[in-house]
């Protein structure tokens, strides 16, 4: 449906500011707690917290990350995934969140509630309250989440601390993301959380503009991640996609973005055989080894060097 509703009663322009947050407070529901633990005081009142704290924040733009073929309540949904995978890619938990909306006036009363029906879903879905937040006017619509959370173990995943050899792996599959997965991911916190308790995992990131450009977070200086493409897990989405572009499976996989999977790296001297029979006995998503960590200009034969590959890259893009 679309954002924009035409008759003026049916605008959010028609409400007026308080009775908008009026009405957002009544949509979010039980996800939203009493003030000062959630809205209706200047800030949030929060619990003190005895483990790392993480914060992320992510946004939703009417026209760069949906448009009116996607439906509102996957829309809200999609606004809280994207900060969850960020969660996850730490082997966190989340906690609470505040949100920004920048609002057309046009916009559709109907479609802002559904949106927030998405919210609210997810929220107590895994479990964290929405504890505030702002409206403004603006020329375009667009929806700002701030999520906290925590270490859910003793120490949180960073992006560093590959090495030389490291193994690279990859969870569930990969790029078709404009086929509609970008609507439709979930993001991996139970599975980020038990990667953080191995010793043999050395780093993770979710995969959000392409793996081929996020691997270069991951990656030590002076060396490159080697991949077997034959490997490469790309989803059913990438095989349609490759089918109308020529382009290979794998290139979708490696270049398409928004797959909220998560890439980590493990000890070279890990026991891989015993590594993923753990993974399978915990958890149905499939886990592959795609390459491993090695000295620029040493590819083992048959191999790519991903980052010679193109992901998303902000601000880069052709018009």
């Amino acid at each position: 449906m679309s954002i924009f509703a035409k008759e003026k009663r049916l605008q959010v322009g028609s409400l007026g500011e308080s009775e908008l947050i009026r009405r957002i407070r009544a949509w979010l529901g039980p996800v939203v707690p009493e003030s000062p633990f959630g809205m209706g005081d200047d800030c949030a009142v929060t619990p003190p917290n005895s483990r790392q704290g993480l914060i992320t924040v992510d946004p939703v733009i009417h026209g760069r990350h949906f448009d009116d073929e996607a439906s509102a309540r996957l829309v809200g949904a999609k606004l809280v995934r994207r900060n969850l995978s960020d969660i996850a890619a730490m082997g966190g938990e989340p906690l609470h969140a505040v949100i920004s909306l920048a609002i057309p006036p046009r916009v559709s009363i109907d479609w802002i509630q559904r949106f927030h029906a998405g919210l609210a879903a997810e929220a107590a879905r895994n479990r964290f309250s929405i504890v505030g937040g702002d409206v403004a006017e603006a020329p375009v619509f667009m929806a700002t989440l701030t999520l906290v959370g925590r270490v859910k173990g003793d120490r949180a995943l960073t992006r560093t601390g590959s090495r030389r050899g490291d193994w690279i792996f990859v969870t569930g599959s990969l790029g078709g993301s404009l086929l509609g997965r970008h609507l439709r991911f979930e993001p991996r916190l139970v599975e980020g959380q038990w990667l953080a308790t191995r010793p043999e995992v050395r780093s993770m990131m979710d995969v959000s503009d392409g793996l081929a450009k996020d691997l270069a977070s991951l990656t030590p200086q002076g060396l490159v991640p080697a991949l077997d493409p034959s490997t490469i897990p790309a989803s059913r989405a990438a095989r349609t996609l490759a089918a109308r572009t020529g382009r290979k499976p794998w290139q979708h996989a490696l270049g398409d973005g928004e797959d909220y999977e998560l890439v980590f790296s493990v000890d070279s001297k890990a026991n891989l055989e015993e590594f993923t029979a753990m993974w399978r006995r915990r958890f149905r998503l499939p886990v592959t080894c795609i390459g491993r960590f090695v000295q620029a200009g040493k590819l083992p034969k048959g191999a790519i060097n991903a980052l010679q590959e193109k992901g998303y890259e902000h601000f880069c893009q052709a018009p």
